[in-house]
């Protein structure tokens, strides 16, 4: 390891544990990322590396903010601005796994538990996208640009989470206290969108500590401002990270980073839809390692609810997703996150796939037993390689569950591959439609890859 530097922080006496900042806003206020709500804030000049290549200055100003996401945490009380995950988003399942040592990592769950609860969709706030702190063009109708660049991805719906939340502190803890207290708050600072810019603040500058495995019931730690910590831009490729101790937060460097080359922190194990729907930016294909492609739980319900013939089967799927419900391993704004080289909620999908495709006698079985019984577990990780492993009818759910996910988007993945493979056309998008084409073609990458995996043959009679 080489020691780039030490930054001074206050910590716990005793401590030693690796954090890693959130990412500060880049660019000018003059534009804003795809998924950046309407609201009106002073502009923030550039910042991080002076190599730094993640915002475009004239359009697209990014900053951070869920996991949402998603998702995946904080039940939305005042002082848990940072929350422990994403959307997914938290239907977007979180989208990133436990790793990078423990370094503190921006909303998105990291450990497994946070992971499990994402995934199940019971984190309480996403990550607030930090593109709050800019104002849009003029009558630029944000809403419809996320949902037509981003449909399918879950940044929008993240967005709308983020929004919603907001509003809602405000009303019922921000403002109520401002008003009781009058000689410290004017009549002036007595604003919602004063309070966006201020919760855009502290999600994208602040750190937060983890929490350790046996501590994950316990309330997130609050969050903390150091300043000159959070200065340095994020790759999945990275040279260093920060490390925290009791008396110095230390930016270490993770391998020989020659001079001139800017250094590159991590935020964590983020896929391009975290990134996009936290800082503003995204590592474009196929840089980003650590992408995912989600399926929401409901999806492989209703394709297993489109393979029943009759009333009774029907019945019996919907029973056996109450079941999988009562073991905490799936949820309504829950969703399964498949990477490039594994499954991430691994547990969860077998499960899923187990239950939903077993034969009628053996779930009865299982559900006497209160899911108590025979819970081996399959031979070897569900990795992406495994995947053509999986018995036939798991394949066939796991397929339909992707056909019916492809719908959701906008656009198909040739019509993505034909924009990203021509470079002239590709040059005259926007900013925002750059970043958006990479997020969507990312994750449909990931999804088509999960359709040649699961194809089924069927002997010839």
């Amino acid at each position: 390891m080489f020691s780039v530097g030490t930054i001074p922080a206050s910590a716990k006496p005793g401590q030693s544990a690796a954090w890693t900042p959130k990412q500060a806003p880049r660019g000018s206020g003059a534009g804003a990322g795809p998924e950046t709500p309407e609201v009106a804030a002073s502009s923030t000049g550039p910042r991080g590396g002076a190599l730094s290549d993640h915002g475009d200055p004239d359009e697209a100003p990014t900053g951070g903010g869920a996991r949402g996401r998603r998702r995946p945490g904080s039940c939305g009380r005042l002082p848990e601005l940072v929350p422990a995950g994403g959307a997914g988003a938290e239907s977007q399942g979180g989208g990133q796994p436990a790793g990078h040592g423990g370094r503190l990592r921006h909303g998105g769950p990291g450990e497994p538990a946070g992971r499990r609860a994402a995934v199940r969709g019971t984190a309480g706030r996403a990550p607030v996208a930090a593109h709050l702190l800019h104002r849009r063009p003029a009558g630029a109708r944000p809403e419809e640009e996320r949902r037509c660049l981003l449909q399918g991805t879950g940044v929008p719906e993240a967005v709308e989470k983020d929004l919603a939340n907001i509003r809602s502190e405000y009303h019922s803890i921000v403002l109520p206290f401002m008003e009781a207290h009058p000689d410290l708050f004017s009549l002036r600072v007595r604003s919602l969108e004063l309070y966006h810019q201020l919760v855009a603040l502290v999600m994208a500058y602040s750190f937060q500590e983890p929490l350790e495995e046996e501590e994950d019931e316990k309330e997130p730690n609050s969050p903390v401002m150091v300043p000159a910590a959070d200065i340095l831009n994020h790759l999945a490729n990275h040279n260093a990270n920060l490390e925290y101790s009791a008396n110095c937060l230390r930016m270490v460097a993770t391998q020989p980073i020659p001079k001139g080359h800017e250094i590159f922190n991590t935020y964590g194990q983020m896929a391009n839809w975290q990134l996009i729907h936290m800082y503003g930016f995204v590592e474009p294909y196929p840089d980003n390692t650590d992408d995912t492609a989600d399926i929401q739980m409901v999806t492989v319900r209703e394709a297993a609810l489109q393979g029943t013939k009759t009333e009774a089967e029907r019945l019996l799927a919907y029973e056996r997703w109450d079941f999988l419900c009562k073991l905490e391993m799936v949820g309504e704004e829950g969703a399964f996150v498949i990477g490039r080289e594994e499954v991430l909620t691994e547990e969860e999908l077998i499960t899923t796939l187990k239950v939903l495709c077993m034969p009628a006698e053996e779930f009865r079985e299982l559900k006497d037993q209160d899911g108590g019984g025979d819970n081996k577990r399959e031979e070897g990780s569900l990795t992406i390689t495994n995947i053509p492993k999986l018995k036939a009818s798991w394949r066939q759910l796991l397929r339909n569950s992707v056909l019916l996910t492809l719908q959701t988007y906008a656009t198909d993945l040739k019509t993505d591959q034909d924009l990203l493979s021509n470079k002239e056309v590709y040059a005259k998008l926007s900013w925002r439609e750059q970043q958006a084409l990479q997020v969507r073609y990312g994750q449909k990458m990931i999804l088509h890859q999960l359709l040649e995996l699961t194809q089924v043959s069927f002997p010839v009679p």
